[in-house]
Formats: structure tokens, C-alpha cells, sequence
């Protein structure tokens, strides 16, 4: 059976769903249980989903699920009954964004992968089900409040930059399978010390809280549904709000307002802002920070060579992209001098 997919171009469904008025919800979940034949898995989900006019993008493995997506609030209770009645998912906690204005994402893609995390772990004896303690907002905000607990951030860099927790560790990085051996690096001599792992909605710091105790840590913790639910919680309890700034999610809204607080800085002109976008020019599409006045400058590109770039005739534009792989190009503390000229 061919794999089933979107036949409609993604620029036409984009347009769709922004002009769509229908009120949607924007979702997270990841559960880590063993799904024998992904492909198979994959395409009865994208059937049911569909059903449900639900969008957004969902990776399966051999390990579990890891999903991000909007459903219409008219389904949410039928893709809710629909989704429990997978017995491992029955009763599976589901982040409700924070910040959302139902327009995260405009396609539904569902990718079968080796792993569900990227996380560069080949050892054999690596054991998910030996993983950290579970904590809520208010153990969170109990065991940071002693200081000989450590708080690391398990996103990247970027993800960081923009908003964390108060007295949070980053692990600088690009990604997540970077991250793991640096964070065993790091702080390899504390191993007895409370280590409390937290990242977007659980799913990475989860998978490295089990990752920590392979590698001879002893009291390891993560916070139960990240920092989406972290921020849902304290809501709902009236409780200490522990992160500043701006939470970052990889869908088309780029970030959660958490906070007022804005603790980055433009990326072109150095003022303060927490804005991220994607350079306009289709050859570079450069993932930065960038403040409302350098954004009317310079057209929402990250330097004088993009901007001149998207001025070029069409058919030009298309002749200087060709072959050209942009990969994971995101701005980091190495591209800075670049990007402020």
C-alpha cells in the first residue's frame, strides 16, 4: 500500500488554514511504548486523523510517538476518544498550548523514523524504562528552590536563548544528540547531586533523565510534561512561576509568551527582543532573532546578501538556489559576527 499523503501544495493548504475561522487547539503529546509495524501504524493513524481534520506533524518509531498538532475544538472531544482507545495511549496526558492562536500548523505529516528523538545512543544496554522521577510545578518549584539541586535546560541553544528557568544549566548545543554526552561532560563530578532535567513538553528530557542514570548519575528528575504543562499548572494553582521569557516551539508560531520579560536581543542591531523568524530569502531561510525595526529594514532578512537576494528576478532566484542544502541552519554564537555587519 503506497504511503498516504498531502496531494495539495503546501503554499495553497498554508493559505487555507489562515483564512480558515474554524477555532483549533494546538496539542503535544510523546509516549514511549513499542509500536511493532510502524508503517502500518502510520497510515491507519493518518486516515483517522484526517477524519478529524487534524494538522500538524507526528513522527512514529519502533519506540513510540512523539506528536505536535492542532485539532478544530468541534473534534477535540472525538480525537480525544479516538486517541484513548489505543491501550497505550488510553488516559495519555496531552499539553494544550499556552500562547495560541489555533493557526500552529497547516499539514498533516506523519514520518515513520528509527527513533522518535533523535538521540545518537547505540549502546546496547541503554534502558528507557530505567528512567528519572517524574516531578510536577510544585515539586518543581520545591526541589529549585534548594540550592544544591541542578537545573538543566535539555533544549538547544536557540530554544534557550529566548527563555528558561532561573538558575537553569544550558547545554550548548544544536541538538539534542549533542547535548547528551556534553551534559554527562559537564557535570560528571556531581553525580551524587539532584539533577532536574526539563525541556519543551517532556519528551527530550525524559529520554535523557534515562540517560543520566545509564551513565552512573543517582537522584535524576524531569519535569512531568515540560514547560508547557510546567506553565499550565502554575496557572491553574496560583503557584510561583520559575521561567522567564519566551517558551520556543517548532511549529509556525515559533514561540509561547511565558512571561513579559524579554531576555534576548536582536541578532542584527544588538536591542532587546525575542522575536524568531526565518530569513525570507528561500536559499538561506537562517533561523534568528530579529527586532521589529530590522525586520521593516531589512525585509525580514538576516543580512544585505539575502536581502539583495530577493530582489533578484524569479527565475533568477530559482537558478542560484539550485542544490543548495540550507540543513539545519540556525544562527549560533560562531555566525554573529556575520549576521551584525
Amino acid at each position: 500500500m503506497a504511503a498516504l499523503h498531502n496531494r495539495v501544495s503546501r503554499k495553497e493548504l498554508k493559505e487555507r488554514i489562515l483564512n480558515d475561522p474554524t477555532p483549533r487547539k494546538t496539542i503535544s503529546f510523546y509516549c514511549y511504548f513499542h509500536i511493532e509495524a510502524p508503517n502500518e501504524f502510520r497510515d491507519e493513524l493518518y486516515l483517522k486523523l484526517k477524519a478529524f481534520d487534524v494538522m500538524g506533524r507526528i513522527y512514529l518509531a519502533h519506540e513510540g510517538i512523539n506528536a505536535q498538532i492542532s485539532v478544530p475544538e468541534i473534534q477535540l472531544e472525538a480525537f480525544r476518544s479516538y486517541l484513548y482507545s489505543i491501550e497505550p495511549l488510553n488516559g495519555l496526558r496531552l499539553n494544550v498550548a499556552v500562547d495560541d492562536d489555533g493557526r500552529s500548523f497547516y499539514v498533516l505529516d506523519i514520518k515513520v523514523r528509527n527513533k522518535i528523538v533523535a538521540d545518537g545512543i547505540s549502546d546496547p544496554e541503554f534502558d528507557m524504562a530505567n528512567r528519572g522521577k517524574y516531578v510536577n510545578a510544585e515539586e518543581f518549584n520545591k526541589l529549585t528552590a534548594d540550592p544544591d539541586t541542578l537545573v538543566i535546560d535539555m533544549r538547544n541553544h536557540y530554544e534557550f536563548e529566548v527563555g528558561h528557568f532561573e538558575n537553569a544549566v544550558e547545554i550548548p548545543s544544536d541538538t539534542f544528540r549533542e547535548q547528551l554526552p556534553m551534559a554527562v561532560d559537564m557535570l560528571g563530578d556531581q553525580k551524587e547531586r539532584n539533577v532536574i532535567m526539563y525541556c519543551t513538553g517532556g519528551i527530550r528530557c525524559e529520554k535523557a533523565s534515562a540517560y543520566m542514570l545509564h551513565r552512573g548519575f543517582k537522584n535524576v528528575f524531569h519535569l512531568e510534561g515540560g514547560i508547557i504543562n510546567y506553565t499550565n499548572q502554575v496557572k491553574e494553582k496560583g503557584l510561583d512561576n520559575k521561567f522567564h521569557g519566551k517558551n520556543f516551539v517548532f511549529d509556525q508560531r515559533l514561540g509561547e509568551r511565558i512571561t513579559d520579560e524579554i531576555i534576548s536581543n536582536c541578532h542584527q542591531c544588538g536591542k532587546p527582543a525575542d522575536t524568531h523568524v526565518n530569513c525570507k530569502n528561500d536559499a538561506c531561510h537562517l533561523l534568528f532573532i530579529q527586532c521589529d525595526e530590522c525586520r521593516e529594514k531589512m525585509e525580514q532578512c538576516c543580512s544585505q546578501e539575502c536581502l539583495d537576494f530577493i530582489h533578484l528576478p524569479e527565475e533568477e532566484q530559482k537558478q542560484r538556489r539550485a542544490g543548495i542544502d540550507k540543513g539545519r541552519n540556525v544562527f549560533n554564537k560562531a555566525k554573529s559576527r556575520d549576521i551584525r555587519k
